[in-house]
């Protein structure tokens, strides 16, 4: 089962709401973080609406599922780095918002690899 168009996913929505809450959290990052946490944060969260589109149009539920997957790996990846952002930044950086954001994501790609099965 794969979709013509992946914008009508909720996952793809929340994990491109994700990825803004990430852009707009980096931009209160310590400059001498721009190479670091902030470039490695906002690839990882783009990766994960990209692969979900990018699987949703291979063609088949296989690939779908494989792509999904990826983009699940992203979310375990962009988990670590918040945990290790939250450890240098906080109190200063709010990162609650993010995390239940993430989770939320985590949780959908879950069930949807689970009902694509």
């Amino acid at each position: 089962m794969t979709t013509k168009s992946f914008k009508g996913l909720v996952v793809w929505e929340k994990s491109v709401d994700l990825s803004l809450l990430i852009y707009k959290v980096t931009k209160k990052f310590d400059d001498d973080e721009r190479f670091g946490l902030v470039s490695q944060m906002r690839r990882c969260s783009v990766s994960i609406p990209s692969n979900i589109a990018e699987g949703s149009r291979r063609g088949t539920k296989k690939d779908f599922i494989q792509f999904l997957r990826i983009a699940d790996g992203s979310t375990a990846e962009l988990e670590t780095q918040i945990l290790i952002a939250s450890k240098l930044l906080y109190p200063k950086v709010d990162f609650s918002g993010l995390r239940s954001l993430l989770e939320e994501v985590q949780k959908m790609l879950t069930v949807l690899i689970s009902k694509l099965k």
